[in-house]
Protein backbone atom coordinates (compact mmCIF):
# COMPACT_ATOMS: atom_id res chain seq x y z
CA UNK A 1 0.00 0.00 0.00
CA UNK A 2 1.47 3.13 -1.04
CA UNK A 3 0.15 6.18 1.48
CA UNK A 4 0.59 9.95 0.11
CA UNK A 5 0.16 13.23 1.76
CA UNK A 6 -0.18 16.55 0.56
CA UNK A 7 1.15 19.86 1.76
CA UNK A 8 1.42 23.77 0.36
CA UNK A 9 5.06 24.90 -0.12
CA UNK A 10 6.84 27.79 -1.31
CA UNK A 11 6.59 26.14 -5.03
CA UNK A 12 3.43 25.25 -4.67
CA UNK A 13 1.65 21.93 -3.90
CA UNK A 14 3.69 18.84 -2.62
CA UNK A 15 2.48 15.24 -2.45
CA UNK A 16 4.94 13.08 -0.50
CA UNK A 17 4.58 9.42 -0.46
CA UNK A 18 5.56 6.34 1.51
CA UNK A 19 5.69 2.72 0.94
CA UNK A 20 6.42 0.31 3.60
CA UNK A 21 8.82 2.18 5.85
CA UNK A 22 10.02 4.64 3.34
CA UNK A 23 9.67 7.36 1.52
CA UNK A 24 9.04 6.61 -1.73
CA UNK A 25 7.99 9.69 -4.01
CA UNK A 26 7.57 13.35 -4.27
CA UNK A 27 6.14 15.42 -6.65
CA UNK A 28 5.94 19.20 -7.02
CA UNK A 29 2.93 21.16 -8.21
CA UNK A 30 1.20 17.95 -9.81
CA UNK A 31 -1.64 15.30 -8.05
CA UNK A 32 -0.41 12.46 -10.63
CA UNK A 33 1.42 9.99 -9.12
CA UNK A 34 3.10 6.50 -10.52
CA UNK A 35 0.85 4.36 -8.55
CA UNK A 36 -2.22 2.98 -9.52
CA UNK A 37 -3.53 2.77 -5.73
CA UNK A 38 -2.89 5.02 -2.61
CA UNK A 39 -4.41 6.05 0.17
CA UNK A 40 -4.32 9.63 1.93
CA UNK A 41 -2.94 9.04 5.52
CA UNK A 42 -1.18 11.15 7.65
CA UNK A 43 1.65 8.57 9.08
CA UNK A 44 4.03 8.99 11.25
CA UNK A 45 7.04 9.01 8.45
CA UNK A 46 5.11 11.30 5.98
CA UNK A 47 4.50 13.91 9.12
CA UNK A 48 8.24 14.01 9.61
CA UNK A 49 8.83 14.68 6.22
CA UNK A 50 6.76 17.56 5.70
CA UNK A 51 8.03 18.68 9.22
CA UNK A 52 11.27 18.81 7.85
CA UNK A 53 10.74 20.11 4.36
CA UNK A 54 8.41 22.87 6.09
CA UNK A 55 11.66 23.87 8.32
CA UNK A 56 14.00 23.57 5.21
CA UNK A 57 12.06 26.33 2.94
CA UNK A 58 12.11 28.42 5.81
CA UNK A 59 16.11 28.32 6.19
CA UNK A 60 16.45 26.06 9.21
CA UNK A 61 17.30 22.84 7.87
CA UNK A 62 19.90 21.95 5.86
CA UNK A 63 19.92 18.29 5.37
CA UNK A 64 16.72 15.22 5.64
CA UNK A 65 16.73 12.57 8.08
CA UNK A 66 14.05 10.09 6.79
CA UNK A 67 14.05 6.59 5.16
CA UNK A 68 14.41 6.60 1.54
CA UNK A 69 12.99 3.84 -0.39
CA UNK A 70 14.76 4.70 -3.89
CA UNK A 71 13.83 2.23 -6.96
CA UNK A 72 15.83 2.06 -9.94
CA UNK A 73 18.80 0.58 -11.60
CA UNK A 74 22.39 0.59 -10.01
CA UNK A 75 23.47 3.00 -12.23
CA UNK A 76 20.28 5.75 -11.01
CA UNK A 77 20.54 4.58 -7.55
CA UNK A 78 24.67 5.42 -7.74
CA UNK A 79 23.76 8.72 -9.00
CA UNK A 80 21.08 9.53 -6.50
CA UNK A 81 23.68 8.41 -3.72
CA UNK A 82 25.59 11.01 -5.50
CA UNK A 83 23.39 13.82 -5.44
CA UNK A 84 22.74 12.92 -1.45
CA UNK A 85 26.38 13.85 -1.12
CA UNK A 86 26.24 17.62 -2.65
CA UNK A 87 26.27 19.55 0.74
CA UNK A 88 23.86 22.25 1.00
CA UNK A 89 24.36 25.63 -0.46
CA UNK A 90 26.59 23.77 -2.87
CA UNK A 91 26.15 22.59 -6.52
CA UNK A 92 28.38 20.43 -9.03
CA UNK A 93 27.57 20.21 -13.06
CA UNK A 94 26.44 17.08 -14.26
CA UNK A 95 30.28 15.72 -15.28
CA UNK A 96 31.40 16.14 -11.42
CA UNK A 97 28.80 13.51 -10.37
CA UNK A 98 29.55 11.33 -13.44
CA UNK A 99 33.33 11.36 -12.39
CA UNK A 100 32.15 10.98 -9.13
CA UNK A 101 30.40 7.56 -9.53
CA UNK A 102 33.58 6.23 -12.23
CA UNK A 103 31.36 6.79 -15.26
CA UNK A 104 33.47 10.36 -16.26
CA UNK A 105 31.89 10.08 -19.84
CA UNK A 106 28.09 9.65 -19.17
CA UNK A 107 26.91 13.38 -18.22
CA UNK A 108 23.89 12.78 -20.85
CA UNK A 109 23.01 9.21 -18.76
CA UNK A 110 24.04 11.06 -15.70
CA UNK A 111 20.84 13.63 -16.34
CA UNK A 112 18.80 11.59 -17.12
CA UNK A 113 19.09 9.60 -14.13
CA UNK A 114 18.46 12.93 -12.24
CA UNK A 115 16.01 13.82 -14.40
CA UNK A 116 14.30 10.47 -13.07
CA UNK A 117 14.94 11.04 -8.84
CA UNK A 118 11.69 10.14 -7.33
CA UNK A 119 12.67 12.49 -4.03
CA UNK A 120 13.50 15.97 -5.37
CA UNK A 121 14.45 18.36 -3.08
CA UNK A 122 15.55 15.35 -0.47
CA UNK A 123 18.16 13.92 -2.52
CA UNK A 124 18.75 17.22 -4.23
CA UNK A 125 19.06 17.37 -7.72
CA UNK A 126 18.65 21.10 -7.80
CA UNK A 127 22.24 21.31 -7.12
CA UNK A 128 23.43 20.35 -10.25
CA UNK A 129 23.85 22.81 -13.03
CA UNK A 130 25.25 22.84 -16.30
CA UNK A 131 29.30 22.91 -17.28
CA UNK A 132 29.84 26.35 -17.75
CA UNK A 133 27.67 27.32 -14.45
CA UNK A 134 24.67 27.55 -16.55
CA UNK A 135 21.49 26.28 -14.46
CA UNK A 136 20.71 23.92 -16.92
CA UNK A 137 17.23 21.71 -16.86
CA UNK A 138 15.28 20.93 -13.86
CA UNK A 139 12.59 18.04 -14.39
CA UNK A 140 9.37 21.07 -11.97
CA UNK A 141 11.00 24.28 -14.31
CA UNK A 142 13.75 26.46 -13.85
CA UNK A 143 11.70 28.71 -11.84
CA UNK A 144 11.39 26.34 -9.09
CA UNK A 145 14.58 25.38 -8.94
CA UNK A 146 16.29 29.15 -9.25
CA UNK A 147 14.07 29.15 -6.00
CA UNK A 148 15.98 26.49 -4.54
CA UNK A 149 19.50 27.61 -4.68
CA UNK A 150 18.28 30.67 -4.12
CA UNK A 151 16.64 29.22 -0.68
CA UNK A 152 19.83 27.71 -0.18
CA UNK A 153 22.20 30.89 -0.65
CA UNK A 154 24.28 29.14 -2.71
CA UNK A 155 27.78 30.90 -2.74
CA UNK A 156 27.90 29.90 -6.46
CA UNK A 157 24.31 30.46 -7.39
CA UNK A 158 25.10 34.17 -8.03
CA UNK A 159 28.04 32.81 -10.88
CA UNK A 160 25.07 30.72 -12.65
CA UNK A 161 23.88 32.19 -15.83
CA UNK A 162 20.54 32.38 -15.41
CA UNK A 163 19.27 31.02 -18.83
CA UNK A 164 16.94 28.80 -19.66
CA UNK A 165 18.46 25.27 -21.51
CA UNK A 166 18.44 25.40 -25.59
CA UNK A 167 16.44 23.43 -27.20
CA UNK A 168 18.87 21.21 -29.82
Amino acid sequence: MIFMKKMDSVLGNIVLCQSGDALCALRIGEDSLPFSSVEMRDTPLLLKAQTQLTAYFAGVRHHFDLPLGLQGTPFQQSVWQALQDIPYGEVCTYGDIARKIGRPKACRAVGMAIHLNPLPIIVPCHRVISAGNRLGGYAYGIEAKQKLLHLEDSALFRHVKLTKPTAK
